[in-house]
């Protein structure tokens, strides 16, 4: 048996709906669930994993499209692509408080993750637990963000936590090799990105053994590439100054 459809109907299943309001008229998309948030964070590239279709609809629930006279003087144009990805970056989630509230709980989880895995203790060089962090974190009052990724808040709750908690980005360990003729200029002119530095042989080049910032690491890289034009190197001998026989995230 065939059930009759208007053709300006589409039938939507699993959707979640991105919604505008422009012009005085209210627009909607119709996207695949969990797919908006990673395109806003940059982890989704592809159009086509996040949209359902790339029809631009008035009502996605009773699957009425929009018109193309309409969207011509709201947006300006009636490219649905263009208008559909206007809509996926300005354009408000629609999700029950359900959803939204595992959500946050989901991202609140993530944000600590990634604070207890990217930072130590300074005074005793030892990282703290994932439920120690979400606790502070709690203590601080920090409010989630839905629209901004987990890495960009975790960067943030680092910087308020410090207001209340010994608590620092875990260092690189580096080894750095320079070329004799660049080795003096070059450690000059890398020594304010430094943290500390453990060892230091001199032989026919400059072999360093240091700690710096995470946030540091592509400015040296970069500078050691430049001035020794790819003769010096860089390499990563581990991501954390933590106490030997310490577990690991």
């Amino acid at each position: 048996m065939s059930i009759f459809t208007p053709t300006n109907q589409i039938r939507l299943t699993n959707v979640a709906v991105v919604r505008i309001k422009k012009g005085g008229k209210r627009f909607e998309i119709a996207c695949y669930k969990n797919s908006v948030m990673s395109w806003r964070a940059g982890a989704e590239k592809d159009l086509d994993e996040v949209l359902q279709t790339h029809s631009v609809f008035v009502n996605v629930s009773k699957g009425q499209v929009a018109k193309k006279d309409d969207l011509t003087k709201s947006f300006g144009t009636d490219d649905q692509t263009e208008i559909c990805k206007e809509i996926l970056t300005k354009g408000e989630l629609q999700v029950s408080d359900k959803e939204r509230h595992s959500q946050l709980e989901t991202m609140f989880r993530d944000i600590a993750s990634i604070v207890a895995e990217k930072c130590v203790n300074p005074e005793t060089k030892r990282p703290y637990t994932v439920s120690l962090i979400e606790r502070a974190m709690k203590d601080i009052h920090y409010s989630v963000k839905a629209n901004k990724s987990t890495k960009q808040q975790a960067l943030e709750v680092i910087r308020q936590l410090k207001e209340s908690m010994e608590i620092q980005r875990a260092h690189m360990r580096l080894r750095l090799v320079l070329p004799a003729k660049e080795a003096k200029r070059l450690k000059e002119k890398l020594k304010p990105l430094l943290q500390v530095v453990e060892s230091e042989d001199f032989d026919e080049e400059l072999e360093m053994v240091v700690l710096v910032d995470p946030g540091c690491f592509r400015e040296i890289d970069e500078l050691i590439r430049c001035e020794t034009k790819g003769r010096g190197s860089l390499e990563v001998l581990n991501l954390k100054d933590v106490e030997e026989g310490e577990e690991k995230f």
